[in-house]
């Protein structure tokens, strides 16, 4: 079964002998992907080291006084590159080579990382945060895009994305162990000369990888429309508004854990150094457990079915939790656990959903609109779970957000209907019969009906519009 309307130039015909006898079989048989892969690990690698060294310049420019409000700044101004710059990036990216784009943006992120080592006031290390953040914006919704020209078979692209989810998992236990170590030998500023290393092995890897031809070809109309274009897609997509909508509800509950973790191990437990570690490590163990779970669940079930599963389940075992918190540290990990697996499962099939959902000509657009607003979601949700705990307790805290989860997400399966055929017989009966649309494809009947993969583009601008 194939997701791409496009050749792909370089998956090859069959599996090598010495590839399957390496293990190079599934997705990463293909050249270009683990090229991509292995950009994808340098590019986490560097992010995670940048965070830990933009953690440390804030505290030793800021002191215990400034240190925060400088970080969060920081953070703050990621949320909102995230969230209003991502659209923009693709729309300003027209006309240009996807591979060209990517190199230039990864290189950029590479050189800010340079001077942030001579930062010494607080302002710089904010304008020069929200520059790596506003090329990431850029960079991170057009290497999603990419992949799945690169990997057409479905099921070899949903293996893609439990790898990819699990990379970031691992990047997220693993980065503070590695900036852990360097700090034994460097000082903190090296940091960021490391992070700049492993952007250059993102940058090598890009240039080798031979990815499918083609440019942005952009669209007519104002900025404005053209920015707007991906949001448009989603807003007339049912399966897209119900993505939103479970990924939002799933940060209403991942927000307390990634948010409040920390508090619970030091406020309930007596010692966050010790015990904050583990409660994550549980959390990674669990979610990397998920990744590997999402292909075989995705073979029984739909992405609408096994998304519902993760997000419900999150906010059941947060409920649960909540109202009757284990004392053991086995069974707290054992709920950490639970909390990994069940984001994995709403998180992984998402870039599936989309791939479904939008020509390769528009992949870009819709990437970078989902990227806007599930990062508008957690810049929601982040704050949100900081005050109700402070506000009430932690245990109240994560009781209301997994309540807010639930009805979240019974009203995304509200959205996202569960007749949702990929493809569907309709009509254009505005268009000449020798339109190259129509003929294109068997049509019958008097309007000229045709069946094909339904999506919203230019010539199909509603869902229901023209169905049979």
């Amino acid at each position: 079964m194939s997701i791409s309307d496009s050749s792909d130039v370089s998956r090859p015909v069959d599996i090598d002998w010495q590839l399957w006898a390496l293990g190079l079989t599934g997705p990463f048989a293909n050249k270009t992907f683990r090229l991509l892969f292995a950009a994808q690990i340098c590019s986490l690698v560097g992010v995670g080291l940048l965070t830990v060294a933009l953690s440390l310049l804030a505290f030793r420019i800021g002191g215990t006084a400034a240190g925060g409000q400088v970080l969060g700044l920081v953070l703050a101004l990621k949320m909102v590159a995230y969230v209003f710059l991502a659209p923009l990036a693709e729309t300003l990216s027209a006309g240009i080579s996807r591979k060209r784009v990517m190199v230039s943006l990864d290189f950029g992120r590479m050189l800010l990382l340079l001077p942030m080592a001579f930062a010494t006031e607080g302002w710089q290390i904010v304008a020069l945060a929200f520059a790596f953040f506003a090329l990431s914006s850029g960079f991170t919704p057009l290497f999603q895009s990419v992949v799945p020209d690169v990997l057409p078979d479905e099921n070899d692209y949903t293996l893609a994305l439990s790898w990819s989810r699990i990379a970031y998992t691992l990047e997220a236990i693993l980065s503070p162990v590695i900036a852990a170590t360097l700090l034994n030998v460097v000082i903190g500023e090296a940091l960021f000369y490391a992070a700049a290393l492993a952007f250059s092995g993102s940058v090598l890897a890009l240039l080798w990888a031979r990815l499918p031809q083609g440019i942005f070809t952009g669209r007519g109309g104002t900025l404005l429309k053209r920015t707007g274009y991906g949001l448009w897609v989603h807003w007339h997509t049912p399966r897209l508004r119900g993505l939103v909508l479970l990924k939002f509800a799933l940060s209403l509950a991942m927000a307390w854990v990634l948010v409040n973790s920390v508090v619970y191990a030091g406020a309930r437990l007596g010692d966050a150094d010790r015990f904050f570690p583990i409660l994550m490590a549980c959390y990674g163990a669990g979610a990397v457990l998920g990744a590997v779970i999402v292909p075989g669940m995705l073979r029984k079930s739909s992405e609408r079915t096994t998304m519902f599963i993760g997000t419900f389940g999150f906010a059941v075992a947060g409920a649960a939790f909540a109202l009757s918190p284990p004392s053991s540290l086995p069974a707290l990990g054992l709920i950490w656990l639970v909390f990994g697996i069940a984001s994995s499962l709403t998180l992984t099939p998402g870039g599936l959903v989309i791939a479904r959902s939008a020509t390769s000509r528009d992949r870009p657009a819709v990437f970078a609109a989902q990227f806007s607003l599930s990062h508008a979601g957690w810049m929601f949700a982040y704050p949100l779970a900081g005050w109700l705990a402070g506000y009430t307790s932690l245990e109240l805290a994560l009781l209301i957000l997994s309540i807010l989860c639930a009805a979240v997400a019974i009203a995304a399966l509200v959205v996202w209907p569960a007749n949702d055929p990929q493809e569907r017989p309709h009509a254009h009966p505005d268009l000449p019969t020798n339109h190259p649309h129509l003929t294109s494809v068997p049509t019958f009947g008097a309007q000229h009906q045709h069946v094909h993969a339904f999506r919203i583009d230019d010539l199909h601008s509603s869902w229901g519009e023209g169905a049979a």
